[in-house]
């Protein structure tokens, strides 16, 4: 295993980039947003909690004047070391037409392709977003004696 390969499995290394991307202002997140889609959307709003699965964003398509609103809740990345899947539970938009677009894609498993030259960054960014369903709590029985 290289190692880049086990860094990325590192759990200190994934503690430590939840918490970064926690403290990441979100006026810089934002305006890096509308860099890269300047002339298509504006971005005026972005939440987001790892931890909870959650994000909200506020934007507006070039050229129109009402913004769109979209509540994600429940998302996560299924899957092994060679195959990955991306999973919305629920979502939900201000627009009757995007609330359609998301009602089909909303509780089905999305293939994330698998590039074997970035193999190691998409099982790390999927180690961040894994699924994490509690273990379920093992009865005790007490024996009368």
């Amino acid at each position: 295993m290289s190692f880049k390969s086990s860094l990325l499995k590192s759990k200190l290394l994934k503690r430590t980039v939840k918490v970064g991307i926690k403290l990441t202002p979100k006026i810089l997140v934002i305006s890096i947003a509308n860099i890269l889609l300047k002339g298509i959307a504006e971005f005026s709003e972005l939440l987001y909690d790892l931890d909870k699965r959650t994000a909200f964003v506020q934007v507006t398509l070039y050229g129109e004047e009402e913004p769109i609103e979209i509540a994600l809740d429940g998302f996560e990345i299924l899957g092994d070391e060679e195959n990955y899947q991306f999973i919305l539970h629920k979502a939900q938009s201000n627009k009757p037409w995007m609330n359609n677009i998301l009602s089909r894609i909303v509780g089905k498993a999305w293939d994330i392709p698998s590039i074997p030259q970035y193999k190691d960054e998409i099982g790390f960014v999927a180690s961040l977003l894994k699924a994490e369903h509690p273990e379920p709590e093992q009865e005790t029985v007490n024996e009368i004696a």
